[in-house]
């Protein structure tokens, strides 16, 4: 055997390599801005590979992508070679096969009982598959910037850093003392993370400090010849939403979501391309399927922070977004509007449009009161930036979300940021006041405190410090009456982040000058006067800051 091994010769089909150069000529053509004609595209994928139809076209990117997924880093083709011909295959399904062939799927799409929204197959998809190594052990979410540290452990930067700042000295995971501070990149772990990403078409945006051009990278990147593809593809797309049948926008919205999916330059092309005005017409389609895509194409658009403006530029998107949100005709709708308002208020100047547009405000408390798990984390995120520009408390108020914040307090998905959003309510006197006339606002506080996360306990020890401060003695005096108070602050004291001991202090502080004082706690009063003297009350300047997870991404879909 190994003798005729020896003498046998690699057979390589002179039709299959003659197939081969011509596929990568269609990459070198694209790369360099020259989009091949018609007339070769069809002799090509219709002719020589035999693919006649739609069909046989998703059959071909679905085995491609599955390379992809099973790609390792030393195979040729490459993963970034494998993305150029999954990117030139999905233009050719569009250009020669048009979009009618998929009204088919379509129609089975909306036909199935009971039909799980689009959106919640695909975000169950991404939590399922994603391998327990990417995760970070503190944070439980997919690493952007792995680090080793001197246990060898591996966590996500942002998450051990936080933890060391808090005043830690050992390893979340093994419970070691850290022999230094050192935080040692994991590349090769990110390169995997980085691939997968691709692989599975979910976007991995690095934070600004790594080096993006590191060779680590280059090969899970997309090539400039799949950007053109794509960019090529999203213009076919377009003119679909814009001159196309129905099945045809609706199919183009679909498309345009899922290119909008990974990569700001994705997200960039397709707005500058046109998309948004159309999408906007889109989002009052009576077809549930148009207007959940449509809805989502805009969210994933909208993670590109030049695409912010576009879309509150565009006269009447705003509102048109929000009636998705109050009237969707399918859930997933109405989540994935809250989720666009949550990503269009991450800057300022938008928070207090959205806030005064009519039936916003409602419309995100109502879902986080009767929402799925999902769509309540959605608008509680979006009330919580809301919430951090003052000029919105009036608005918030009278629109009933301090009521469904308090609500949210009691339900573990959400009740961090809701303990968050409060606290930035009762800074000011009105909202103060209205927080004081809920009857299960401080008991919902006093719960966080007691069995909430550590950046639960810091809100809610933060939310009722600005109630006592911002209420006067009447709110200080209610607080003080819960039961228990004292050893949580205590606890907290002793067990909390560095933020939130310095809140749990100041908020003693704040007891021991209420002239009830004595009255109330008597026998207690030598918890509070610790606290009131405590090393870590020494920032008398402290004013209760919010600590809320803002690394709280936006959700692609």
């Amino acid at each position: 055997m190994q003798k005729q091994a020896r003498k046998a010769r690699l057979f390589i089909d002179k039709n299959d390599e003659a197939l081969r150069v011509r596929f990568f000529s269609f990459l070198d053509e694209f790369e360099k801005g020259r989009i091949p004609s018609l007339e070769e595209l069809r002799l090509f994928f219709v002719e020589n590979l035999g693919i006649k139809d739609a069909r046989s076209c998703r059959t071909e990117i679905e085995f491609l992508e599955e390379q992809i997924v099973n790609h390792e880093g030393d195979v040729e083709p490459t993963a970034s070679v494998l993305n150029g011909f999954v990117a030139i295959t999905r233009y050719c399904r569009f250009l020669l096969f048009g979009f009618a062939t998929d009204k088919v799927e379509l129609q089975f799409e909306s036909q199935k009982k009971p039909r799980k929204g689009l959106i919640t197959r695909e975000i169950a998809d991404t939590f399922i598959t994603i391998p327990k190594d990417f995760c970070c052990p503190i944070s439980l979410d997919l690493m952007r910037d792995p680090v080793i540290i001197s246990t060898g452990q591996t966590y996500d930067r942002s998450s051990i850093s936080r933890w060391v700042e808090e005043g830690h000295c050992t390893c979340p995971k093994t419970g070691q003392m850290l022999t230094n501070s050192r935080l040692v990149p994991n590349r090769a772990l990110r390169n995997l993370i980085v691939q997968w990403c691709t692989a599975h078409g979910m976007p991995y945006e690095p934070p600004e400090n790594i080096d993006s051009s590191a060779e680590a990278f280059s090969a899970a990147l997309p090539t400039k010849a799949a950007l053109e593809a794509n960019r090529a593809t999203a213009a076919l797309l377009i003119q679909q939403l814009a001159d196309g049948s129905q099945v045809a926008k609706t199919i183009a919205a679909r498309e345009i979501r899922l290119l909008a999916k990974t990569g700001k330059e994705n997200r960039a092309f397709i707005a500058e391309a046109g998309a948004i005005p159309h999408l906007h017409k889109l989002l009052s389609s009576t077809n549930p399927i148009a207007q959940e895509n449509s809805v989502t194409a805009m969210l994933n658009l909208s993670i590109y922070d030049k695409n912010k403006s576009r879309i509150m530029d565009e006269d009447g998107c705003l509102g048109s977004i929000v009636e998705v949100l109050r009237l969707g005709l399918t859930i997933e709708a109405r989540e994935n509007a809250a989720a666009t308002l949550f990503s269009l208020s991450a800057v300022h100047d938008y928070k207090t449009r959205i806030a005064d547009e009519r039936g916003a405000v409602e419309a995100l408390a109502g879902l986080l009161k009767v929402g799925t798990p999902r769509g309540k984390k959605d608008a509680v995120t979006a009330l919580f930036n809301l919430s951090t520009h003052t000029e919105n408390c009036a608005r918030m108020i009278e629109a009933g979300a301090v009521t469904a914040l308090v609500v949210a307090l009691g339900n573990e998905v959400v009740a961090e940021e809701a303990a968050g959003a409060l606290a930035l309510i009762v800074r000011q006197p009105i909202g103060s006041e209205a927080v004081g006339k809920e009857e299960m606002a401080v008991a919902g506080l006093i719960g966080m405190m007691r069995c909430g996360t550590p950046r639960g306990k810091e809100n809610a020890v933060a939310a009722l410090l600005e109630l006592c401060r911002s209420g006067g003695l009447a709110a200080t005096e209610r607080v003080l009456r819960a039961p228990a108070l004292a050893g949580l602050l205590q606890t907290l004291l002793f067990t909390g982040t560095k933020r939130a001991r310095r809140k749990a202090a100041s908020l003693a502080r704040v007891f021991r000058k209420c002239e009830n004082y004595a009255l109330h706690f008597g026998g207690l009063g030598a918890g509070y006067a610790f606290a009131g003297n405590s090393t870590t009350s020494r920032d008398s300047s402290f004013v209760g800051d919010v600590s809320v997870a803002m690394s709280i991404s936006v959700p692609v879909l």
